[in-house]
This record gives structure tokens, C-alpha cells and sequence, in this order.
């Protein structure tokens, strides 16, 4: 049987924790901590939600509209917090 996505993010967590110095760590749990705490998780779009219309600059200072790229199908956007 398939292993579960949960299951191999959490193979993923725990190789990475291996890998990243203490201090570290102790850094990211606190930045994730004080997100949660935050309350910006619960103003979060949820499942199936449609997201607004955006125009951000890419990598290159170019402007991306979200219009642009759907119109090629399918869109995935992810966040890159920058470097620890």
C-alpha cells in the first residue's frame, strides 16, 4: 500500500531536523510560533477557496498578473520565507 502524503512529510520533518544545527531550529520554532500565534492561519483562505486576483514582481522585477497565468491553465503559488 501507498504510503500516506502525511507520512512521508513527516519522514521529511524529522531527516531535515537531523540536518539543521540546534539553534536553528530553535529560531524556526519560534518564528512558527509566534505565526500561530498571530491568528493569520485563521484568516487564511481555506480549501476550494478562490484566490484574489494579484500582480506581484518575479524574480527579475517583472510584473506577474495571476489573470496571465491562469489563463494557461491550473495555477501553483508558493511562498518562499527567504533563508534561515
Amino acid at each position: 500500500m501507498p504510503r500516506t502524503l502525511q507520512a512521508r512529510l513527516d519522514d521529511m520533518r524529522e531527516a531535515s531536523a537531523k540536518k539543521i544545527p540546534p539553534e536553528a531550529r530553535a529560531v524556526m520554532h519560534r518564528a512558527t510560533a509566534a505565526l500561530a500565534d498571530s491568528g493569520q492561519a485563521d484568516r487564511a483562505l481555506g480549501l476550494g477557496e478562490p484566490l484574489p486576483a494579484f500582480a506581484l514582481p518575479d524574480s527579475t522585477g517583472a510584473t506577474v498578473r495571476s489573470s496571465e497565468l491562469l489563463s494557461g491553465g491550473p495555477l501553483i503559488l508558493t511562498f518562499f520565507r527567504g533563508r534561515w
